[in-house]
């Protein structure tokens, strides 16, 4: 019989899961890893217009994405790939950097899937979903944190440098600033450490001798703060 177990932790770590898959995965779709320095809009048909077309703009780098202003575009930036193939991607470390996330986010969205249903079942073959869960997270983590380490590593690719201008260089921005697409990462990064260590509290929340009472009385829906 499946028994609804709701707790604070429980519901708290498959919440903070969810998050966590959702803004990695948005934040490596996102062209904004590094804003570019200032360029000038230098259409002759947008100069003789109002000056905000003439202001600087900052054009944006992804991992495999970028954003950038055209001088037939009336409004707002043109965003896209790239790269039209893996091997396109600005550096072999960016590549590397794109694997590793890929991997990272595709665990984390596996867990947030199966984290949604702990609250009906929450164990398999006599092993606990929670702790399962918790230790794809923690590797995910992992899988993260490498990524994040050798992205810096491939702003020395030529694409970089027409970006950031000559002084830019692995681990050197140049005339670049991390854009919040970066930040975002870093902080999912983090984040998914945190889900790794609520997944335990979870688990004891959801196997606590108040829930074993409840099965015990009957009741198929348990709400414990």
């Amino acid at each position: 019989m499946c028994h609804v177990i709701v707790t604070c932790r429980s519901m708290l770590w498959t919440l903070l899961s969810i998050v966590v898959a959702f803004a990695e995965l948005i934040a490596f779709m996102s062209s904004d890893w590094l804003v570019g320095r200032p360029k000038a809009n230098s259409s002759p048909v947008l100069a003789n217009r109002s000056n905000t077309w003439r202001d600087p703009y900052h054009p944006k780098l992804g991992i495999y994405s970028r954003c950038i202003k055209l001088p037939t575009l009336k409004r707002g930036n043109l965003c896209g790939p790239y790269a039209d193939s893996f091997n396109e991607i600005a550096s072999g470390f960016w590549q590397a950097t794109a694997i590793f996330l890929a991997t990272g986010i595709l665990i984390l969205c596996a867990v947030a899937f199966v984290s949604v249903f702990t609250m009906c079942v929450q164990s398999i073959l006599k092993k606990s979903i929670f702790n399962i869960c918790g230790l794809l997270q923690g590797i995910a983590g992992l899988f993260l944190i490498l990524g994040l380490i050798l992205y810096p590593a491939g702003w020395g690719a030529q694409k970089v440098v027409d970006y950031c201008g000559p002084d830019v260089s692995p681990y050197q921005l140049g005339a670049c600033s991390l854009g919040w697409a970066f930040y975002t990462a870093v902080g999912g990064t983090v984040l998914t450490f945190l889900c790794a260590v609520l997944s335990a509290q979870a688990e004891i929340a959801t196997s606590s001798d108040k829930v074993q009472e409840e099965i015990e009385e009957g009741k198929n829906l348990i709400c414990l703060l």
